[in-house]
């Protein structure tokens, strides 16, 4: 039996607990689907458990990783995506142990980080696939660690198992390290059960039953809340597909999308644009998306014209333009900050460029060529946001830019192994004793300001340019540069300030479209109309800039640019620039 609705969900603090009830109280229902696409153009193999299988699965998992590690030690899980991956990850917090999520040695681009990683967690076991076990001999040598199969150990080694303490650590969550080095954010099991109920509440399926479907990778703060803890608290199916599956043929996930009712799904802002460009009319033919409940955005910041460029793209295909969410988060507080509500418009506004440099939120009009426009992420769900000077650690009032600070029961306990991080991020206070409330505040790092209600998210502190003595958001440069030519492949340049012999210029490096060759490209007129398009926008002048070939400019974890890696490497002279000017 396999109903829609779900029955309602008990309040247990752990996910094992969880898995248990819902084995024992639904049994046969659907629990997590992988869709396999084995070659280029497969339609997609569906593999499913239920909750019965997955419990039996899960306990039999756990029982094999307590026979090598201790309770407290770390497990890697280097799984490719699918049920082996969420099979891991609960058995490892099953058998009290620490999960590391992360990926097969294989994953093109990041085989430097993934070592990083595991020298800093410094596993007791790896958890990986028969399929992947090639792949992951030579670093379990390397680290002296023993490797479980997960899909080689046999349902009747289930053993049942006290539930872990909710303030246990439960998992490390990598940060994605797109302005500093990986760092492990320890997450407890009621710092994950907290944050997915706030998403659930957020998101409406606390009350109406959705399907979760999602290709963002499981190592991946939000593709674990998203598609693995929230359908565990709340008894939901969760459909997954591999992000490579994704990238050859996005389609597959609008058919997902479309085949599954009331589904919520999330994506980064490049999805948006890839699929309203790559989608073509065929891929359109009786595909309906009526049904899809809520779509999440959690780029920083959020730009209305995705939005809207996506929902023109699918609007004769039924979907609504309120189903999209722009949202807020990042992995020191689990995942989820705040959301827009779907259901509802995206609140968008319209900000004075020199104004906002100033750290001020004032209106433009909306036809205004150097206005600055932004999306709201709604508002928190059960977490409490305050925006603040990151020098005078007061709270700003509405209007004013700041660093966003984060205080809930989703908020980690600190980073692994490194408590003087700990105390300078998790541990912050306010200035006003009157303002504070018990315990410390999450400096999250982030700079943004609220109006009307709704939390704005402006850019990254770190990132920010300084010339003369005003600020210049990155993302912002990078959004004229991108819209300058179209031979500037979107969503793949990085803007930073480097040292120069008046004070801190301005570098961008920018991938040319995969559609065209450099020897097709004018670049002299390229070069132009991007200098062009910085200097009347930004008032800027451009020091170098840099074209560099697709997938030159590294990326992190979660698929952002890496501005702090790209500087790095132009600061070292690593790009070898098909032109420079």
């Amino acid at each position: 039996m396999d109903s829609r609705r779900p029955p309602l969900a008990p309040a247990y603090r752990t996910l094992p607990e969880y898995v248990r009830h819902w084995a024992e109280t639904t049994p046969d229902r659907r629990a997590f689907t992988f869709v396999d696409h084995p070659a280029p153009h497969a339609r997609g193999v569906h593999r499913t458990l239920t909750w019965r299988r997955l419990d039996a699965r899960v306990r039999a998992l756990a029982a094999r990783l307590a026979e090598v590690a201790e309770p407290g030690d770390r497990v890697a899980l280097l799984c490719p995506q699918g049920t082996d991956y969420v099979t891991g990850f609960l058995a490892a917090l099953t058998a009290g142990l620490v999960a590391v999520p992360l990926y097969p040695p294989g994953l093109p681009g990041h085989g430097d980080r993934l070592m990083a990683v595991v020298a800093d967690a410094r596993p007791a076991a790896v958890v990986t696939t028969g399929r992947s076990t090639a792949e992951v001999r030579d670093l379990c040598e390397r680290a002296k660690v023993p490797a479980v199969v997960a899909d080689r150990v046999p349902d009747t080694d289930a053993r049942d198992r006290p539930p872990p303490a909710p303030g246990a650590t439960a998992y490390l969550q990598y940060t994605s390290g797109s302005t500093r080095a990986p760092a492990g954010v320890e997450i407890t099991h009621a710092n994950v059960v907290a944050n997915a109920r706030q998403a659930l509440t957020a998101y409406g399926a606390d009350t109406q039953p959705v399907t979760c479907v999602g290709w963002l990778p499981l190592y991946h703060d939000m593709g674990l809340v998203l598609s693995v803890a929230a359908p565990v608290v709340r008894g939901l199916l969760s459909v997954l597909m591999d992000p490579a599956a994704f990238l050859q043929e996005p389609a597959r996930w609008l058919r997902l999308l479309a085949a599954h009712p009331r589904a919520v799904s999330a994506a980064p802002n490049f999805a948006y644009d890839y699929c309203a460009a790559a989608v073509t009319d065929a891929q359109k033919e009786g595909l309906r998306l009526d049904g899809v409940a809520a779509l999440i955005n959690g780029s920083e910041p959020v730009r209305p014209g995705t939005a809207d460029r996506f929902h023109c793209a699918f609007a004769a295909q039924g979907l609504a333009a309120e189903a999209h969410c722009p949202s807020y988060g990042l992995a020191e507080a689990t995942v989820f900050v705040s959301a827009a509500r779907p259901g509802e418009p995206i609140a968008r506004f319209t900000l004075d460029r020199a104004a906002l440099a100033a750290g001020k939120a004032l209106p433009a009009r909306p036809d205004d060529p150097a206005a600055v426009p932004l999306a709201g992420c709604g508002t928190p769900a059960d977490q409490r946001v305050r925006i603040v000077g990151p020098g005078s650690r007061t709270v700003l009032p509405a209007g004013e830019v700041g660093e966003i600070w984060v205080q809930g029961p989703n908020v980690g306990r600190g980073y692994w192994n490194n408590p003087a991080q700990t105390m300078r991020v998790f541990g912050a206070t306010l200035a006003d004793a009157g303002a504070d409330v018990p315990g410390g505040w999450l400096r999250t790092g982030d700079l943004g300001t609220v109006l009307d209600g709704e939390l704005i998210v402006t850019g990254r502190l770190k990132d920010l340019i300084v010339v003369d003595g005003r600020n210049h958001y990155p993302q912002d440069v990078e959004a004229t540069a991108q819209d300058a030519h179209p031979a500037v492949r979107r969503d793949r340049l990085a803007a930073f300030g480097v040292p120069g012999c008046a004070g801190e210029e301005v570098v961008v490096v920018a991938e040319h479209a995969r559609t065209t060759s450099l020897g097709e490209i004018d670049v002299p007129a390229l070069v132009r109309a991007v200098r062009a398009a910085v200097s009347a926008r930004h008032g800027l002048r451009l020091a170098d800039l840099v074209l560099v070939a697709p997938g030159t400019v590294p990326r992190t974890s979660s698929g952002k640019v890496a501005r702090a890696l790209t500087r790095t490497r132009y600061l070292e002279g690593a790009y070898s620039p098909e032109t420079v000017a």
